[in-house]
């Protein structure tokens, strides 16, 4: 028997292998609809862009907060759980080589407590929460960190304004991202 036989044999299954895998393959660089990005398409700039519209409370945040279990993760009004706290956290001490870093003393923009709340809120089900949960919840946060007042009304309007602790003070790890 002739080894050419074995290879053509070899070659001709490869082959056919990678048809079959090919058809299963990425198609990259072909063109996206906007309607199929738009789901996608959830990202809160720092001055509101892409807010969508609803409004919510910090009472009414209270309210998702016990519905939804925040507690069994961050804990009771947000003091610490499992997944850390929400709240607390006196100025940063950026001596210090780990410094407690809270939404009430690290984060510049009160607008990324609700991109990060609404893409990954809760854990177990991100993106399951309504946007008038997402911003009642953002507006419980603020409230708890004595940010906002607790009969401030968090919207697209009104949480692009409310000024962080720490906004002047930032400094982003990834600097020419900003």
């Amino acid at each position: 028997m002739c080894m050419r036989e074995p290879l053509a044999l070899g070659v001709a299954l490869l082959l056919g292998l990678g048809a079959a895998v090919a058809a299963d393959a990425p198609r990259f660089g072909q063109p996206i609809a906007p309607a199929e990005v738009a789901p996608w398409d959830i990202s809160i700039a720092p001055d509101g862009r892409g807010l969508p519209p609803g409004s919510g409370t910090p009472a009414q945040g209270a309210a998702v907060y016990a519905e939804r279990g925040c507690a069994a993760c961050h804990g009771d009004k947000g003091a610490g759980g499992m997944s850390g706290p929400l709240v607390g956290g006196g100025p940063l001490d950026l001596k210090d080589r780990d410094p407690v870093k809270l939404i009430g003393n690290y984060w510049p923009y009160a607008t990324t407590i609700f991109d990060f709340t609404r893409r990954a809120m809760p854990w177990q089900a991100p993106k399951t929460l309504t946007d008038n949960e997402v911003y009642a919840l953002t507006a419980y946060i603020l409230a708890l960190n004595k940010i906002i007042g607790e009969n401030d009304v968090m919207n697209a309007q009104t949480l692009p304004k409310v000024k962080m602790p720490n906004r002047d003070g930032f400094i982003s790890r990834y600097p020419e991202k900003h």
